[in-house]
């Protein structure tokens, strides 16, 4: 850990050994289309501490990728822009560097495993290329040492063959072997924050498995802090330690996984929580959460759950809510959070 914090000093001053490894405050993402500013996250806060799991969920439009993608430094500008909030790693506001110093600080302190590898990947390059060309632009190595560790990593990552397959290209692996690739690459260059965006969609559900068993080993023995991204609550309940839920571009509740499943305190992570199909309800209808995700470029007044909420007021349509903590440790942004919270139904 002295090392670590050796490294990063060298590349950002400042760093605090106290300070969490990863802490996003009240970012803000907008999207500039046809003259108009869409919110994409408005207001995300979360913190990250060494060796620990955070998972990020939330359905398909709550700002989950947008927000992995501006804590990386690789939103597409235009149309995106950060208009607001600080990203700090071991205290220090990574959005208040320079370029050169965040192109640094990508793959050497945060790196990111994308969900859809084939598209990630060059079709004209083979993987051994790829990943040991990391090597030779960031440690200058030469192509032997980059072939070499290009092998172990492939290797650590379960490929099987890896010393022969370095020569492959990423349309010669199947889709859980070039998610394999991806988390070599991810893994490289020794991050402290290791991203994991959607890393299992589109695999069948043992892939998935053997894709989340490989990240949660890695971690524990490089003692990484994990930022899954997913929609998926029966992967966030086997690897997760804490919990942040997204809706509608904002963290609505932050819990440990515990308190999560257990006591949620917000109506949309309870109605998420009834939504997962049971094995126990053989027969019965599967539940859904009434309504669509809000338009982002037209959110109703108030809470924007509110139109699909089984608990709604009227309050919720008329006030914004605040950040309520009906536990140490558990925040949930609604009126009625300490009521919801104690709901046992």
């Amino acid at each position: 850990m002295a090392e670590t914090m050796r490294v990063i000093g060298d590349t950002l001053p400042g760093v605090d050994r106290n300070a969490p490894l990863l802490e996003v405050d009240s970012l803000r993402v907008e999207f500039q289309v046809r003259g108009e500013r869409i919110p994409a996250v408005r207001g995300a806060s979360f913190t990250l501490e060494q060796g620990r799991t955070l998972a990020i969920v939330g359905e398909s439009g709550s700002g989950k990728s947008v927000t992995s993608q501006a804590i990386m430094g690789i939103l597409d500008t235009p149309p995106g822009h950060i208009t607001g909030g600080r990203v700090l790693l071991h205290g220090v506001d990574i959005l208040e560097q320079d370029e050169e110093t965040r192109r640094t600080v990508r793959g050497n302190h945060i790196a990111i495993v994308f969900q859809d590898a084939l598209s990630a990947l060059n079709p004209l390059w083979s993987v051994g290329f790829q990943i040991g060309e990391l090597f030779r632009v960031h440690r200058g190595a030469s192509r032997r040492e980059a072939k070499r560790r290009a092998i172990e990593l492939l290797d650590l990552v379960g490929i099987p063959d890896a010393k022969n397959r370095i020569g492959h290209y990423p349309h010669q692996f199947s889709g859980g072997m070039r998610q394999r690739v991806m988390i070599a690459m991810a893994l490289a260059l020794e991050p402290e924050v290791l991203i994991a965006d959607e890393p299992t969609t589109a695999l069948d559900v043992t892939v998935q498995a053997q894709i989340m068993r490989l990240l949660k080993r890695i971690q524990a023995e490089r003692h990484m802090g994990l930022i899954l991204i997913t929609h998926d609550l029966g992967v966030v309940a086997d690897v997760a330690d804490d919990v942040a839920v997204m809706y509608a571009g904002e963290v609505v509740e932050r819990a440990d996984i515990y308190d999560t499943f257990k006591r949620p305190a917000h109506p949309y992570t309870k109605a998420l929580l009834r939504a997962i199909p049971r094995v126990d309800a053989v027969g019965g209808e599967l539940e859904v959460i009434r309504g669509l995700p809000p338009n982002p470029a037209a959110l109703p007044s108030g809470c924007p759950f509110h139109p699909r909420c089984f608990a709604a007021e009227d309050v919720c349509a008329d006030e914004v809510p605040p950040w309520i903590e009906p536990a140490e440790g558990h925040g949930s942004r609604c009126h009625f959070a300490e009521e919801v919270y104690t709901d046992e139904r």
